[in-house]
């Protein structure tokens, strides 16, 4: 966590156990007192994020505010066919939820692939929303579409995105948690209908976020309670997650564009190094450096087993992983390298490298010097 946010959060942590602050939904002093602290993190968090406080839902993290967006879309017009237009690299806290309202509720969803540097077509997007519209039967749609990529860093063309379905009349979500901290994300001028949004990616408290939703957004909640967010999302709000969240979001913007230049230089040593201590190794970075979110390295290396490795750095104190950090602990071939177009094999033989506002010179010199070694070490545990 940020200092700013650490601070913010303690301070409000002990109002609260102390009792001058009490639920923030009570109408006691305490409760009164507490609601005014939330109501102003809601408003500082609208002003980093180019909403309207009203539009900001506070949730457990991203996983929430995804379910919460993609599911309560498809709840809110009850009935009616259906259609979900999403890429088969999102996050699976954006992914999976279609699944499921596709194998549970009926839903039509259709998954846009990708080239091998992880960024979507438009044009294949506007090809499936063609095809869902022409239907014939009244199907109405949602794309969902992560800003950038959580394993790779790609940057998808979401603005392309979004003018193609507003034209055609069709909301998009998107999963902003990996853009925040490194983008220009402007909620207004984005024209997204949705978009989640995550503490701990800006330097915050784990288990807080958002769901920025635009007040004519037909939502349903998808859990039930004292409707306490907007009646869209039930259950008392974290008083001092939402407070520190504010205080790291705030600085994390202030610093936004001189920090993913320092980072962008992090990220390129890291990449260039890893290229030329390590044969036959592939960085899947887009072509276009634009296209290139400047806190992720991702890499295939062949031979060398993703758990193996891994472990093999945590031996030697990096802190690495080979896809999404939320899966359960579980490694296991990447989804998202599956359908960059790598077989099974390839796919669990996945690094992702990220770097963030701790990040330094002395980090990526201390991945470049033990790195050969993990590598040469996981081969030669299978042979390779």
């Amino acid at each position: 966590m940020r200092r700013a946010a650490r601070e913010a959060w303690l301070e409000a942590t002990g109002r609260l156990a102390t009792g001058e602050w009490g639920n923030p939904s009570s109408l006691h002093a305490g409760g009164r007192a507490a609601r005014a602290a939330v109501e102003d993190a809601r408003e500082r968090i609208a002003a980093a994020l180019g909403a309207h406080p009203t539009e900001v839902i506070f949730t457990a993290g991203a996983t929430e505010a995804n379910n919460l967006a993609i599911k309560g879309w498809f709840w809110g017009a009850g009935g009616e066919p259906a259609a979900i237009i999403t890429t088969a690299v999102e996050h699976h806290s954006a992914l999976d939820p279609g699944r499921w309202l596709a194998r549970e509720q009926r839903a039509r969803l259709s998954e846009v692939g990708t080239g091998p540097d992880a960024r979507i077509s438009t044009e294949d997007v506007a090809t499936m929303l063609d095809e869902v519209l022409d239907s014939g039967d009244g199907m109405r749609a949602l794309i969902s579409v992560q800003w950038v990529n959580n394993e790779t860093g790609a940057i998808q063309p979401l603005t392309d995105v979004v003018a193609l379905a507003q034209a055609m009349g069709v909301p998009v979500h998107s999963d902003a948690a990996q853009a925040v901290a490194h983008l220009r994300v402007d909620f207004a001028s984005s024209g997204l209908t949705t978009m989640a949004v995550s503490a701990h990616k800006v330097g915050g408290p784990v288990g807080t976020g958002a769901l920025l939703a635009r007040r004519d957004a037909r939502l349903a909640p998808v859990e039930h309670g004292g409707g306490q967010e907007r009646r869209l999302r039930s259950g008392t709000v974290d008083v001092a997650g939402a407070i520190a969240f504010a205080a790291a979001l705030e600085e994390t913007v202030a610093a936004r564009d001189a920090e993913r230049t320092r980072l962008a230089a992090l990220r390129d040593r890291l990449a260039a190094g890893i290229d030329a201590a390590i044969h036959d190794v592939y960085i899947t970075a887009p072509a276009d450096p634009d296209a290139w979110a400047p806190h992720i390295v991702h890499a295939i290396i062949p031979g060398a087993p993703s758990e193996a490795l891994l472990f093999l750095l945590d031996q030697a104190g990096i802190e690495a992983s080979s896809g999404s950090a939320c899966t359960a602990g579980v490694v296991d071939a990447s989804h998202v390298a599956l359908a960059m177009g790598y077989d099974a094999v390839r796919a669990a033989q996945t690094l992702r490298l990220s770097l963030g506002h701790t990040s330094t010179d002395a980090d990526v010199d201390a991945v470049l010097a033990v790195l050969p070694d993990a590598v040469a070490k996981a081969r030669a545990s299978v042979g390779g």
